[in-house]
């Protein structure tokens, strides 16, 4: 049995599932890349939840407590 197993969105009232994302932020200056990342997503509306635990190590990778695996070069346009 899973964390988000007959869970539902605070907010649609969705059933949440458990997937596992990408999660894109902005760092200061900087934009970083956390891949496979497990969250639980709702079907209805895609509100996105995490457990306190990934939300721990998500604070640990932005402070810069971890290293990171590889960088990657990354194009920008301006409209």
């Amino acid at each position: 049995m899973g964390f988000w197993d007959n869970e539902h969105c605070e907010y649609c009232k969705g059933l949440i599932v458990e997937k596992i994302v990408d999660l894109p932020r902005k760092v200061g200056q900087k934009y970083i890349l956390i891949k496979n990342v497990p969250a639980g997503i709702c079907k209805g509306c895609g509100t996105r939840y995490y457990t306190a635990n990934v939300l721990k190590n998500i604070e640990m990778i932005i402070k810069g407590r971890r290293k990171a695996e590889r960088k990657i070069p990354m194009v920008v346009y301006s409209l």
